[in-house]
């Protein structure tokens, strides 16, 4: 069950496209709901966290950043703004035309 969760939340994939190794995949959302919403999850996720501290298994120099958390515009993408440059008019300063 564990396993099937969590390569869910790791993956980012939709539950019903959970590997069937993992069992039917309503039920592992299910009591994934089950544990989320007693608590359970959350103390299971920190005293796996404690024990895989202690045995040297986390790595505390390595950070990540969630991607979509980041809101990326259209221009980041090469799409260019909307309206882009072909709409915009072109306005000349007397300085930059006495040059």
């Amino acid at each position: 069950m564990l396993n099937g969760i969590l390569w869910v939340l790791c993956s980012g994939a939709a539950w019903r496209d959970m590997r069937e190794r993992f069992g039917l995949w309503s039920t592992v959302y299910q009591r994934f709901r089950d544990w989320r919403n007693s608590g359970a999850f959350d103390q299971k996720l920190k005293r796996l966290h404690i024990r895989l501290n202690e045995q040297g298994l986390i790595d505390l120099e390595t950070w990540m950043f969630d991607s979509t958390a980041v809101r990326a515009t259209r221009a980041s993408s090469g799409a260019g703004k909307k309206g882009g440059l072909k709409n915009r008019k072109i306005m000349w300063s007397d300085a930059a035309g006495a040059a």
